[in-house]
């Protein structure tokens, strides 16, 4: 369970950090103008929309990964076990049953037997 832990701390951290540099990447809507004159990127690698889309999309996919991991995490972390019900399907035994049965036992035994409160 540990190493799943871990796994999924790393697949978070480096979504986080690949979501921060693609979003830094990106142009502002503002630089669309600077397109519409024939300046910019229309000789890119992706051409001139084509690069817009693809950080885009691989900004949704990281933060996709981002979000699913956190989800994990934190399923994860508040992931209590039941107790189990035994072999025999009977109530598991509390830590506190014990000390309750320790105390009774140096307790004085009272008489069990039918009229024993009364007094004589």
């Amino acid at each position: 369970m540990l190493y799943l832990k871990t796994l999924i701390i790393v697949v978070q951290l480096l979504s986080a950090l690949g979501v921060i540099g693609l979003v830094l990447l990106q142009h502002g809507k503002g630089a669309d103008m600077g397109t519409a004159f024939g300046s910019g990127a229309s000789g890119s690698l992706f051409g001139a929309t084509g690069s817009a889309n693809f950080l885009s999309r691989a900004t949704a996919v990281l933060a996709a990964a981002f979000f699913i991991s956190t989800l994990a995490l934190t399923y994860l972390g508040s992931y209590k076990p039941q107790a189990s019900a035994g072999v025999l399907g009977n109530a598991p035994v509390s830590a506190s049953a014990p000390a309750a049965a320790a105390s009774a036992a140096s307790a004085p035994v009272a008489s069990s037997a039918p009229g024993a409160d009364v007094p004589k």
